[in-house]
């Protein structure tokens, strides 16, 4: 089924299907986002550095990182809409075992179960919603990505509200969350199956199309790939310093309650997820890649002047930085999955991967590095690395498929 060409044939997108991925994401990330919510009751219940609280981060990420790619290959193959059932089964086993670990190593352990999780759902999800977008590919990632936007965004407001005043064993009462995911997911699975069936019938009753290619060569392919990749460490890296951090650097340099610190970090997640939808319809519009250029290079003033800045502003500036990065993230996925349109698993899964695993090496670092040189300094110098999407201009025009 991988190899049937897109239904085009429809001028609406398949709302019904994408809005029940994108319900379906919002549960998936909602649980992972517990994880970064609840580090400072961690942090001062096993008496943890910042290192530790990395690699927490770490384990979660990499988990999911070398995962996807290879489950998404499979995917291809031997499409499995269901998959996406036993993942979220996974993220219940980490999400209980977080809930009720004794020692750091149990804490661990549950994230990397979260973090299979993740790397059972995306790669199929991403097929589900190409195919379901009837040529609409930016919006169709962006209604996507944006439930899962907003699970991270709501996460942390869950947790200020619920974990922190009541402490760790309070996860437990999230596996509802889970089990509504489950049976989400298993209606999903079922009416993305017949729909496919539909479009197979269609494809074969056609007359025959030849679908034109993107007239890149192999070498020009990897160039693109490789500056697509070090884009995403750009975004992600500078990310992970929020994800992370952000809730620690407020609480240090301003003073503030650990639950005002949550507030912040969910409205700064909650504009990523408007960011990633308007990225997503802009991309449709004016090209992939100015969206690309304008979501990371164009943050750099802002992300420089942030560790300067009063409460107040560092508020309003966090809020500008999170929504001009988020609308990168769809543009770059269907950028590169038209650069190899038969390999939507792989792709979706390798770029997801990259964007958990790119995050974590990052968290891990720079909770390395703010052991040392302290969390506002940290802040400092991440601000830098949204310039590296000066690297765009190395991008070929972006290939449109028909």
């Amino acid at each position: 089924m991988s190899t049937i060409p897109l239904n085009t044939a429809t001028s609406r997108p398949l709302m019904p299907i994408l809005a029940a991925l994108s319900l379906a994401h919002l549960l998936n990330d909602l649980i992972q986002s517990m994880i970064p919510a609840i580090y400072p009751l961690i942090k001062e219940s096993y008496q943890l550095d910042f290192t530790q609280i990395g690699l927490i981060t770490l384990a979660f990420q990499v988990t999911s990182s070398l995962l996807q790619p290879l489950l998404g290959y499979v995917t291809d193959k031997r499409p499995w809409p269901h998959a996406m059932v036993a993942g979220m089964g996974c993220s219940l086993m980490g999400l209980l075992c977080l809930a009720y670990a004794g020692s750091y190593g149990m804490v661990l352990l549950g994230a990397s179960l979260v973090g299979l999780g993740s790397a059972v759902f995306h790669p199929e999800a991403t097929r589900m919603a190409r195919h379901a977008a009837a040529g609409r590919q930016g919006l169709a990632q962006g209604v996507f990505q944006i439930g899962g936007h907003a699970g991270y965004a709501i996460g942390p407001l869950l947790a200020a509200a619920i974990v922190v005043p009541r402490g760790q064993h309070s996860l437990a009462w999230f596996s509802v969350v889970a089990l509504a995911a489950i049976v989400l997911m298993s209606w999903t699975g079922t009416r993305y199956a017949a729909m496919r069936r539909e479009q197979v019938a269609r494809a074969a009753a056609a007359p025959a199309q030849e679908t034109p290619g993107h007239g890149l060569s192999s070498g020009h392919v990897l160039l693109a790939m490789a500056v697509l990749i070090v884009l995403l460490f750009s975004k992600n890296a500078y990310t992970a310093a929020f994800t992370s951090y952000y809730t620690f650097y407020l609480i240090e340099r301003f003073g503030v309650s650990v639950q005002l610190s949550q507030i912040m970090l969910f409205l700064y997640l909650l504009v990523s997820a408007v960011g990633v939808i308007i990225g997503g319809m802009i991309g449709d519009r004016v090209g992939r890649g100015r969206v690309i250029w304008v979501s990371i290079l164009g943050c750099l003033p802002f992300a420089l002047l942030l560790p300067h800045v009063d409460l107040f502003w560092t508020g309003v500036l966090s809020l500008v930085i999170s929504l001009i990065m988020a609308s990168a993230f769809s543009s770059i996925l269907i950028y590169a999955i038209d650069l190899v349109p038969h390999r939507v698993g792989l792709v979706g899964g390798l770029f997801y991967g990259l964007a958990f695993g790119l995050g974590g090496l990052a968290a891990a670092a720079l909770g390395v590095l703010a052991d040392r040189i302290g969390i506002i300094a940290v802040f400092k110098l991440s601000a830098w690395l949204p310039a590296l999407g000066l690297l765009t201009f190395l991008l070929p025009k972006a290939p449109q498929r028909h």
